[in-house]
């Protein structure tokens, strides 16, 4: 199996002699590791427990990070039990060694000790997906999130813990930039104890660190879950079970799976927007009605397909990029410009009139008057809702309007909104005439 980072264990047994005995082993491998990826910045905090093999008196951890990410001013070493009888003394880099630090541990217990190592290390990412698949009245859809984790940390990490971290991280130095200087603080010189830089991490970083506590995790039975939970500003996603991910790989873990999410297909036409194309959109709410809400939704990319006869077979829709959705709020997917709903406006017909002449004789003020005709088709084999926005360039309007549509609204002073609901392989007309005022025609 591959190790890119070496860690030796030197026992230095104290006697009553001058000269010491140095006995040197190798340090026993991990019992658990734990992952707490963050989304925001390129930053992961990671939890090793070892048992270690001491005597009593003083003992030497050497740790070298050499090919890894690992910030070696990060590094922490806290006893997990017999904490009274285990000073910990320091953490020291020798000079003009590379990649290489040195603890020093005062015992005064003999035999295995289990002890936790944190550090920062940088490489280790995460995005998330969806897939959604439409039913074939496309009224829900069964929506599956994934999460990708990638390690380029250049270590690995067999059977770990992984937890995911939502929210934006505050801090003054890269991770990566610490783990690739020559020096862990810029140059050699005589040795310094390790201490923890509380300015190098924002509050915000510091207290997920704190929050970010060992999680029993069993090998489950079952098809994995990711757990969810909120801690202050952030929110923290737990893959149930243990993954194996080697420097260099990435893997795909299932987010959740739900079977039937209220959907509304809903396409829109705005030549100022969406130019002459009908563009469809899609839409959900993050709440309980919807089969949704226990948590946060991270953002990513949802690809949309539709359920195609019994056997199975699926068609693509479209896909779309969201942001970051709260519980109890909605998304909108914008899934492209579509040809199967169509919608064509026609100037039917301009004029001008009820002209004003200021005391020079010059025009002060006009009417113009415009009439539309807009038809709407349908060529899919279901229903679908259509929104038509007009836009008029000037709050100072009249609109008559006639014909075969469901609801009109006014959006704001210069837009006005059109719904409609067409039936299945079917088309709808209606028309309006619309004044608009100019100059003085303005206050009349």
């Amino acid at each position: 199996m591959k190790r890119t980072m070496l860690i030796l264990l030197i026992i230095v047994a104290m006697t009553g002699v001058s000269r010491a005995k140095v006995d040197l082993v190798t340090l026993p491998t991990r019992d658990t590791v734990q992952l707490t990826i963050y989304n925001s910045a390129d930053m992961t905090l990671v939890r090793e427990s070892r048992a270690l093999t001491l005597k009593d008196g003083r003992n030497k951890l050497q740790f070298s990070w050499a090919n890894t990410l690992i910030d070696p001013t990060s590094l922490e070493m806290l006893p997990k039990a017999a904490a009274d009888k285990i000073d910990i003394a320091d953490l020291s880099f020798p000079p003009r060694v590379r990649n290489l630090g040195l603890w020093n541990i005062e015992s005064r217990v003999s035999g295995k000790v289990p002890v936790e190592i944190t550090y920062l290390t940088s490489g280790l990412s995460w995005r998330a997906f969806y897939m959604g698949t439409l039913t074939e009245n496309e009224e829900t859809m069964r929506l599956k999130g994934y999460v990708r984790v990638t390690n380029r940390s250049g270590e690995d990490y067999e059977n770990a813990q992984t937890r995911l971290i939502v929210g934006r991280v505050h801090i003054l130095d890269r991770i990566a930039d610490l783990a690739r200087r020559q020096y862990p603080y810029g140059r050699p010189g005589e040795i310094v104890p390790m201490i923890m830089d509380e300015r190098r991490l924002g509050l915000p970083a510091k207290r997920a660190m704190v929050t970010a506590e060992m999680m029993a995790a069993g090998i489950p039975t079952a098809p994995k879950e990711i757990k969810k939970e909120g801690i202050s500003e952030y929110f923290l996603y737990t893959i149930e079970g243990k993954e194996t991910i080697p420097t260099g790989w990435s893997k795909r873990l299932l987010s959740f799976d739900v079977d039937e999410v209220a959907v509304v297909n809903l396409y829109k036409y705005e030549e100022q927007r969406y130019g002459r194309s009908v563009v469809r959109f899609l839409s959900f709410k993050n709440d309980e009605e919807h089969n949704l809400g226990d948590t946060p939704i991270p953002g990513g990319m949802l690809k949309v397909y539709r359920g195609v006869g019994t056997q199975g077979h699926l068609s693509y829709t479209g896909q779309s990029s969201f942001k970051y959705v709260p519980v109890d709020e909605d998304v909108e997917l914008n899934l492209g410009a579509v040809a199967n709903v169509v919608v064509e406006p026609t100037l039917m017909d301009f004029s001008t009139d009820n002209y004003r002449f200021d005391n020079r004789g010059d025009i002060s003020g006009w009417d113009e008057i415009r009439k539309f005709k807009i038809e709407v088709k349908n060529t899919r084999d279901i229903a679908v809702k259509v929104e038509i926005r007009r836009n008029f360039n000037t709050s100072y309007w009249e609109l008559e309007k006639s014909g075969d549509f469901d609801e009109l609204e006014e959006v704001d002073k210069d837009t006005v909104k059109f719904t409609l609901m067409l039936k299945p392989r079917s088309a709808k007309e209606f028309e309006y005439t619309l004044t608009t005022y100019h100059g003085v025609r303005q206050d009349d």
